[in-house]
């Protein structure tokens, strides 16, 4: 009675496994016999395999697999492994009732017997498509992110471990820094920093900083293999679990450094526009102002020089006027001096003769220099002529020795030197042949490679607010330039300055022509003429004629074009000169209106700018620059009237 009891127990266990498994959805649970026949079925089998109980009982487990897979003897083999094994597990593609596919997870496990004997398979299959097929998505993201990375030519592209190794490498970061893979994976970021950002900590610094605060972004020189540097645009990402522990990091570099040279090639161009739009409007402002100072000082020195024939000859007063026509004609060279600078004034070029000239500025140089400064000469004693003008070279000379003084705050000794050189192939700009260069050389503080290469940029000076301009070198430039020659600046910090003024030898012919004018100069000097001064400023005008009259010729005043040309078509007149700054009608529009009338008519153009306006058809018109003493009108005159 006993055994029966717990028989019935049994019965009831069994029972209640059967309803159990019988409930399972989600997977198929199934018994197969020996030789592989189902002989169980439960509802998860029924459901995603879609056959019945009754039209799967009895039937061999192999109609779930593929054709191929039945044909590869794949069934037999699964259940040979479980029976030898203890157990077969694998994933495959199986089929439904419908002919429909899905990726199956297997697992058969045998059933024996106390004694060993096999009397079965306990089968659980799972339908898996969905998470494989996501898998596989996963998998296809992954890999063709992984090739988009790899395949990317123009970033360093890769990861670091959290200690900063390298952990990957694209193809990019192989063609920009030139390590191949099995170079560098492994190796310590670090390797691509400079030797002193290494002694400086950066790289720990970017992971500290990546890690503090997600992400880490900065530009900096980097190293390749070779040695060769590079300007990198750099980003470190931090990347975390979730749990926020650190996995490693993200380092994405880009080579800039042609973007950075353009970048500085563009910013010093839109400085050099700037600086010559700068330039240009301080050149017309400058050129204005010293046009119209011109016509004062004209009124100045031409009242002084009637004033001083025409005073009695007592020598207080006399000294009085000779200070004043000294002071005027100062005023007209720095006149000049601006009207060059702001290019509407050309050169008096004349034949020169160097030593004779710094001979006669000695001793405006020795009191310009100061008590603690020294200034020696060192000249050959013959010196070929060169052509410039005289004034201008003066002021380009004293431009240089104040600037070799102000380089000696503490004093010291400049060398004034001259000397005759050949170039046989051209120095520069310069083009091969004979020159005569000047040198001013300084004990002062020098100069770096990179304010030597400013030095002559205009603006730019190295002496303080208020005590320099930035324009003198400039000058001094732009009248060698003017001349055929150049400015050599040489310097390196605490060895001093040398300043070199290079001007090709003067043509032999073109001296002796210049000075064979003088004599005809002075045989028409005393003819007496009729001559018709045009000038707007009734100060001018009116000095002009007083320095005429005072010379023996017959004046007739007109203060505009159309008033002159009125005197032309009543007077019989010998030379008409006029001003070219007039309004309504230019001095160059009224020779013009001349020319078309009076074809051989002389005229002279008193101006005090250098340029013709283009398509006037005078290029040849002679020209007298304000301010004009009377001994250079009547030189002008001379020339002319012959």
């Amino acid at each position: 009675m006993e055994v029966l009891n717990r028989h019935d127990t049994s019965l009831d266990e069994e029972g209640r496994f059967r309803l159990l498994v019988d409930a399972i959805t989600d997977y198929a649970i199934y018994m197969l016999s020996p030789e592989g026949i189902i002989t169980s079925w439960n509802t998860g089998a029924q459901r995603f395999k879609g056959y019945k109980p009754s039209e799967i009982l009895g039937e061999h487990f192999s109609r779930f697999y593929l054709e191929e897979d039945r044909a590869a003897g794949i069934p037999a083999r699964a259940l040979a492994t479980a029976a030898e094994h203890g157990r077969f597990e694998g994933e495959g593609w199986r089929q439904r009732k419908d002919g429909t596919r899905f990726w199956a997870h297997v697992i058969i496990d045998p059933i024996r017997r106390p004694s060993g004997e096999l009397i079965g398979y306990a089968k659980i299959t799972r339908d898996l498509t969905e998470r494989r097929a996501a898998e596989q998505t996963i998998r296809q993201s992954e890999e063709q992110f992984r090739r988009l990375v790899q395949g990317v030519s123009d970033y360093a592209i890769y990861m670091l471990d959290p200690n900063g190794n390298v952990s990957s490498w694209n193809f990019g970061a192989e063609r920009i820094k030139g390590y191949r893979p099995q170079e560098i994976i492994g190796r310590h970021f670090s390797t691509f920093y400079t030797p002193e950002d290494r002694a400086a900590g950066l790289p720990e610094t970017a992971l500290s900083l990546a890690r503090a605060e997600g992400r880490f972004e900065r530009e900096g020189w980097r190293v390749r293999k070779d040695g060769s540097r590079f300007w990198a645009s750099v980003v470190i990402d931090v990347i975390r679990d979730d749990d926020g522990d650190v996995l490693g990091f993200a380092k994405i570099t880009r080579d800039i450094t042609e973007k950075m040279e353009t970048q500085r090639a563009l910013e010093q161009a839109r400085e050099e526009l700037f600086q010559s739009q700068k330039m240009e409007a301080i050149g017309q402002l400058t050129g204005g102002i010293a046009h119209d100072f011109n016509n004062l000082l004209m009124a100045v020195l031409g009242s002084l020089e009637i004033l001083k024939k025409r005073m009695p000859q007592d020598l207080s007063l006399t000294s009085l006027v000779d200070n004043a026509m000294q002071g005027a004609q100062r005023g007209a060279a720095l006149t000049q001096r601006m009207l060059a600078f702001s290019r509407r004034q050309e050169l008096h070029v004349e034949p020169i003769d160097v030593s004779g000239l710094v001979r006669g500025m000695m001793d405006m140089l020795s009191r310009s220099l100061g008590p603690l400064t020294v200034i020696e000469t060192s000249f050959p004693v013959r010196l070929p002529t060169i052509l410039t003008d005289p004034n201008q070279l003066e002021m380009a000379i004293l431009n240089l020795v104040v600037n070799a003084r102000d380089a000696m705050p503490s004093g010291g000794r400049i060398v004034l030197r001259a000397s005759e050189e050949s170039l046989p192939s051209g120095k520069g700009p310069l083009s091969a042949g004979r020159y005569v260069r000047i040198a001013v050389i300084d004990e002062g503080e020098g100069m770096d490679a990179k304010t030597l290469q400013q030095a002559i940029t205009p603006f730019f000076t190295t002496k303080g607010v208020g005590k320099g301009t930035g324009l003198g070198l400039s000058m001094v430039q732009g009248l060698a330039s003017q001349s055929g020659g150049r400015l050599v600046m040489k310097s390196s910090l605490g060895e001093g300055t040398t300043a070199e003024l290079w001007f090709p030898v003067a043509v032999v012919e073109q001296v002796t022509e210049a000075a064979a004018e003088r004599p005809v100069q002075e045989e028409n000097a005393a003819r007496r003429l009729r001559i018709v001064a045009v000038d707007d400023d009734g100060l001018v005008l009116m000095n002009t004629t007083l320095m005429l009259e005072d010379l023996g010729h017959t004046v007739f005043e007109a203060m505009a074009g159309p008033e002159a040309l009125d005197i032309l078509r009543k007077q019989q007149v010998d030379l008409v000169i006029c001003d070219h700054a007039m309004p309504r009608m230019t001095g160059a529009q009224l020779a013009e209106a001349i020319r078309n009338e009076w074809p051989d008519m002389p005229i002279i153009l008193a101006t005090g700018y250098a340029e013709i306006p283009e398509g006037a058809g005078i290029v040849d018109l002679p020209r007298l620059g304000k301010p004009f003493s009377q001994a250079q009108l009547a030189e002008a005159i001379s020339r002319i009237a012959s």
